[in-house]
């Protein structure tokens, strides 16, 4: 018999939560263990940590990025425990400033190091883990499923490696796929409080009306929340919050035109709209705002004083000369990233958006060639190299890629609400870089792509494997756990050159598996 309405709107995740939260933890405490394992080494600063590490510890110093003296010697300085290049001078930057705050977290507790710098990143390389768990467990309403996809990120590549540098991505990776995971939440916290205004009237739907608009909708602040955080670590987060701010609104229309709200259903669009924008947006931009405290509430930062310089501006008038001098600051961060500069610029690593889902060109973040024998661990037979490359587990990255796929023609052949979640995800982190790729734009971007593609690989799976009493459950279970165990093995083959490891020339090109990977 088909489920009446009321039950349709109540279909949620319905499995213990301290059996879920102890899964979720113990995958989350298997990706961390897993990332710290030597995570300050190598002892040097790893590509952009010259920056993000830097711009932490002068927060931590003076509550914004000021300037590093001595040019190129300077982080030799730094690793030699010599500090005293950090001046006063305030720095130009062209991100905001939450991601820095974490690694400087990192660094007062562990000190102005390789591992004071990283152990943030780790830490949030495992949160991401632990978000992605409960996101695709929520959609596939299995913590099966949601183990499943929380054991493959566990063993990419990519999410490894962005776990053990000190850059934004990572960051902005966990509080973006938190805050679509929050979403997801608020859709069935939603949908149950409307069940239960209907039967508390003794109804069995909305019989043509609205319904209570209701208004509390605790898990939409926390997206907000998230949201804010994910904008003041990098800008473009601003298309997941715009497309899946839409979504949501979508969703109660639906939620409402199921409740048998009829023509009704549609002016959720502007009731629900109007709330909807407040908790994401409002939220989201007080916190973008009170991220640059330490800038505003400071004299030294970068541009902070124009304000004052410049007293009969507009601005200056309308929002006083601090917030003016923040107003400008973003003007020039904006014409920096879209401006000439950055589209005459050039890199070896650049590597246009068409091929990351197929991870046709991967970066090296650092590489040291031609070791001798008998030196640096080199034990031969040939002269060694030592790699950190930012590289999917490609085994994970081309199943994601054909799973994507498969998710998209479920979602709108299928008419399956829970395979676009993923398939959004990935559209709004992706596709707005083809915007910009006529300046240098890098794989390593795609640590904001690849949660999203194990939960749709993940909803998949979920497909394959099939319900508990399917006929065909043992040849799904197999299918699925070989998959997991090509994953893990293919991880475990590139382990050396995610990690620096010591590797005889012909071994490293032996990993090289296309010829764009060198």
């Amino acid at each position: 018999m088909a489920p009446v309405t009321l039950d349709r709107l109540r279909d949620g995740v319905r499995d213990n939560p301290w059996i879920s939260w102890g899964v979720t933890v113990a995958i989350g405490a298997l990706a961390f263990i897993i990332r710290v394992v030597n995570v300050g080494f190598p002892r040097t600063v790893v590509f952009d940590e010259t920056y993000y590490a830097k711009d932490a510890w002068s927060l931590l110093q003076h509550g914004y990025e000021a300037e590093w003296s001595n040019g190129e010697v300077v982080n030799a300085h730094i690793i030699a425990g010599d500090l005293s290049d950090l001046t006063a001078t305030g720095s130009f930057i062209v991100h905001p400033p939450v991601g820095k705050w974490l690694i400087a977290l990192g660094e007062a507790a562990f000190g102005m190091n390789p591992l004071g710098w990283r152990i943030a990143a780790v830490l949030f390389g495992a949160l991401l883990v632990m978000a992605t768990i409960r996101l695709a467990r929520r959609l596939s309403r299995s913590l099966l499923i949601g183990a499943l996809a929380g054991l493959l990120l566990t063993f990419d590549g990519l999410a490894f490696t962005m776990s053990r540098i000190a850059l934004l991505d990572v960051f902005q990776a966990t509080f973006l796929v938190a805050a679509v995971a929050a979403l997801v939440a608020d859709r069935d916290h939603h949908r149950h409080r409307l069940t239960d205004a209907i039967e508390a009237k003794g109804w069995t739907d909305l019989r043509g009306t609205f319904g209570p608009l209701l208004w509390w909708r605790p898990w939409r602040w926390v997206a907000g929340l998230l949201f804010g955080l994910a904008v003041a670590t990098k800008w473009n987060s601003l298309y997941v919050l715009a497309v899946f701010g839409i979504v949501t609104v979508i969703w109660d229309v639906g939620a409402r035109s199921l409740a048998g709200a009829g023509f009704l259903s549609w002016t959720a669009l502007l009731k629900e709209g109007l709330l909807a924008f407040v908790s994401l947006v409002g939220t989201a931009f007080v916190v973008y705002l009170v991220s640059w405290t330490g800038w505003l509430v400071t004299d030294g930062g970068y541009g902070r004083g124009w304000g004052l310089e410049n007293p009969d501006h507009p601005w200056v008038a309308a929002f006083g000369p601090a917030l003016a001098s923040l107003l400008h600051y973003h003007q020039e961060i904006f014409e920096f990233h879209t401006g000439d500069y950055m589209r005459e610029q050039t890199h070896p690593y650049d590597a246009h958006p068409a091929g990351w889902l197929l991870m046709l060109r991967p970066i090296s973040f650092d590489a040291t060639n031609a070791i001798p024998v008998g030196t640096d661990g080199c034990v031969g037979p040939e002269t060694c190299v030592r790699v950190i490359v930012g590289m999917g587990t490609p085994v994970l990255w081309w199943a994601g890629a054909a799973a994507l796929v498969l998710a998209l023609i479920w979602w709108i052949a299928g008419r399956d609400w829970r395979f676009g979640v993923p398939v959004l995800g990935v559209a709004s982190v992706w596709l707005p870089w083809f915007a910009s790729a006529d300046r240098p734009v890098f794989f390593f971007y795609g640590i904001t792509i690849i949660p999203f593609t194990v939960v749709a690989l993940a909803l998949v799976l979920g497909l394959v494997l099939g319900p508990p009493d399917a006929p065909g459950r043992r040849r799904g279970a197999i299918i699925v756990g070989t998959l997991t165990g090509l994953v893990v093995a293919n991880f475990a083959y590139l382990y050396p050159v995610l990690t620096d490891a010591s590797l005889p020339y012909g071994q490293w090109l032996a990993r090289m598996w296309l010829r764009s990977w060198i």
